[in-house]
């Protein structure tokens, strides 16, 4: 199992806009349709890591309880299909409705979205203000797979909390560990 950090987009990165394929409505999406009033999270996943796999209930639960708040969360699948077809949109869409996703499941097949927000690894989450504007970017919490510490989404609650609150987080925003994205050759 790889152990690739994010990046760490600098914050108040404007987020880039994107038109990507919802895998579940077969429709194409973009931000500024699914963009929330007070907050949008931005989170790059994919359907095998052991580390998306262990976050799943978390990032439901999550966005469940954000919505009513405000904040929209949106995630993204920019691995390579053709040579991890685990990923494909057909699977995708049927990993969404197994895992009860409240949230759109977009597929990024150019991998020029993930790329334009410097996404490194799967899970991946970046928090945007309601003008767009990077306030967090990181882990979801000190949780992964096997290390015995429970899931609970503290990291990312805080930084929603923050926002919502309209209050600084004066929290260290550790990067999130995760599979590397499968970029295309």
């Amino acid at each position: 199992m790889a152990r690739t950090p994010s990046n760490m987009l600098p914050l108040g990165t404007v987020a880039p806009d994107f038109s990507l394929l919802d895998t579940v409505s077969n429709t194409a999406l973009s931000l500024n349709t699914l963009r929330g009033e007070r907050g949008t999270v931005i989170m790059f996943i994919c359907n095998h890591c052991p580390f998306v796999i262990h976050v799943n209930s978390e990032l439901v639960n999550m966005a469940n309880a954000y919505a009513e708040k405000g904040i929209s969360f949106i995630a993204i699948s920019s691995n390579d299909a053709v040579n991890y077809p685990q990923d494909s949109p057909e699977k995708m869409k049927v990993h969404a409705l197994n895992e009860g996703y409240p949230f759109p499941y977009l597929y990024d097949e150019t991998q020029d979205t993930a790329k334009a927000y410097d996404a490194a690894c799967t899970p991946d989450f970046y928090v945007f203000n309601n003008d767009l504007k990077l306030s967090y970017r990181g882990q979801l919490d000190d949780s992964r797979p096997g290390n015995g510490i429970s899931l609970s989404g503290k990291d990312l609650r805080y930084a929603l909390d923050c926002l919502i609150n309209e209050e600084e987080n004066t929290e260290s925003q550790k990067p999130s560990i995760g599979c590397n994205i499968k970029w295309k050759n």
